[in-house]
Formats: structure tokens, C-alpha cells, sequence
């Protein structure tokens, strides 16, 4: 009896030994190269894998070769993100899965650019939107070019003293979009230079106030709408204001032209000696000096 207790005993242990390691084979593996946008590998960050089943995340450093790899990956789809250095996310897919096998999911964001362009790999939404970034990119390229012409045909026209057409091609770029501070900048320089030449002393006050309206109009565009990158930006609404001015001192508006030739010394201290010496100019010719 006790020699069969034995050999159940030695016969169970023989078979436990035999079974298939289960739990080993309940986890995948991944790896991959990471590259740059111009192929280069990456050889500093991370690539997170995060479940989109449960939640889990695997966080997996990037070698000196720009190369991951893990095991133990729990099987499932992922989102796949990689981060720089810094911790900021550079790029993300999703819906990547893994099996018991090992799976090679390289990162190569210039095949992924590559790839954006031409529209693979994107969901409808991203395609929709994405073809309607490059309409509106073709849309602006088109309009900025027709703008371009106008502002060319309307400076030829200045110079060769014909302010007219240099009105009525610039009141027309206006037209086509009002929103673009130079336009209107040009416009009011278009009505101050052609007030002189009018014989009627009421259409010439009335062209220097349609200067005066256009360069209101395209101060308030440029200061709604400021642009950081443009170190210059100060100096161009300076430029606006000494404009403006003028436009306001031709017509007789002494106050208002001391005001805007002084706001233009503010903008731009590298020029306020010359906006100083216009307001002396001003106030001398209209009498008003000590």
C-alpha cells in the first residue's frame, strides 16, 4: 500500500514536471529603432506603451543606438508615444497590437511625414482635415499672391504721381481682404500724397480724412493682431502713427497730430528724435511754439 502511495505520488510530481510553462507564454515581446525626421536614430527618450484594453503602461528607454526593447508585454492593442528627452511627446499611434510573438514596431517619423503628406495611415477625420489645412494653405497662397500684384501695380502708379489708380487698385485689394494691415496702410498713403494735388479745398480735406481713416484702420489691425516673431513690428506701427499724423496735421488737426507723432517716439526710440522733430515742425507752422 505504501509503495503504490509512493509511485501516485512520484508519477503526479513526474507529470507536474512536465507541463508546458503556460504563464511564460502569456507575454510578448516588442522592440524597434527610433529615427528622426531626416533618419537619424534618436538616441535619447522614451517610447511609452500604453494598453488600450487595460490601462497598462509600459515605459521603455532608448538606447545610445536609438533601439527599445521589452519583454513581458501583456498581449492586446496599444498606443505607442514617443517622448524626447525633455518628457514632450514627439509622435503617437494607436491600435497597435501585440501578440505572444514578438512584434518589431520601428518609429521613423521621416517615413511617418512622408506618409502624412500622402495622406496614409490617417483616419477619414484626419485625412478631412488634413486636406482641408492644404486648401486653405493653396486658398492663401493664392490670395497673397493676387494681393501682391495689386500692392505692385499700386506703387507703380505712385510713383509715376497717378494716385487714382493707386486708390482704386488698393481700395479693391481691401476688398478681396480687409484684414491685412498693409493694405490699409498703403491706401492711406495713396489718399495723403494725393490731397495736395487737388484744386477743390473740400476734396482735399477730404482725402487727407480718408487717410486718415485707412491708417486708423490699419493701426487697429496691426495692434489686434501682433506678430512675436517680428522684431520690426514696433518700428512698422510707429511708421503708422508718423503717417498718420501728418495726414492729420495737413488737414489741421494740430492736437491730434502731436499725439500720434508722440505715440510713434514711444514705439520706436531709436527714430524719436525724428518724430520729436516733427512735432516741433507741426507746432511751429501752426504758431503754437513759446
Amino acid at each position: 500500500m505504501k509503495q503504490r502511495l509512493a509511485l501516485v505520488v512520484l508519477v503526479a510530481v513526474v507529470l507536474g514536471l512536465c507541463v508546458p510553462p503556460v504563464f511564460a507564454q502569456a507575454t510578448g515581446s516588442v522592440k524597434g529603432v527610433v529615427r528622426d525626421a531626416e533618419g537619424k536614430p534618436i538616441t535619447e527618450g522614451t517610447v511609452e506603451w500604453l494598453s488600450m484594453d487595460t490601462g497598462r503602461k509600459y515605459t521603455l528607454k532608448v538606447s545610445k543606438k536609438g533601439e527599445y526593447f521589452s519583454l513581458g508585454i501583456s498581449p492586446g492593442k496599444y498606443k505607442v508615444t514617443l517622448f524626447g528627452a525633455d518628457g514632450k511627446q514627439i509622435f503617437y499611434m494607436t491600435g497597435i497590437n501585440v501578440g505572444l510573438d514578438e512584434l518589431n514596431q520601428d518609429i521613423d517619423l521621416k517615413k511617418e511625414q512622408q506618409n502624412q503628406a500622402k495622406g496614409v495611415g490617417l483616419t477619414p477625420e484626419q485625412l478631412k482635415a488634413q486636406q482641408e489645412a492644404q486648401a486653405k494653405a493653396q486658398k492663401e497662397n493664392t490670395t497673397v499672391k493676387s494681393l501682391n500684384e495689386k500692392l505692385l501695380a499700386a506703387k507703380t502708379a505712385s510713383d509715376a504721381g497717378d494716385f487714382d489708380t493707386a486708390i482704386t487698385t488698393l481700395t479693391e485689394a481691401t476688398q478681396v481682404d480687409a484684414n491685412r494691415d498693409l493694405l490699409w496702410f498703403k491706401l492711406g498713403d495713396a489718399y495723403r500724397m494725393s490731397a495736395p494735388k487737388q484744386t477743390d479745398p473740400a476734396e482735399k480735406q477730404k482725402r487727407y480724412q480718408q487717410a486718415t481713416d485707412a491708417y486708423k484702420k490699419a493701426i487697429d489691425l496691426k495692434t489686434a493682431n501682433p506678430d512675436p516673431k517680428d522684431a520690426d513690428a514696433n518700428a512698422k506701427l510707429a511708421a503708422y502713427y508718423n503717417n498718420l499724423a501728418e495726414a492729420c496735421a495737413k488737414s489741421g488737426k494740430i492736437d491730434d497730430a502731436v499725439t500720434n507723432y508722440t505715440k510713434a517716439a514711444e514705439l520706436d526710440p531709436a527714430r524719436a528724435g525724428q518724430y520729436n522733430f516733427n512735432i516741433g515742425a507741426v507746432l511751429t507752422n501752426a504758431g503754437k511754439v513759446d
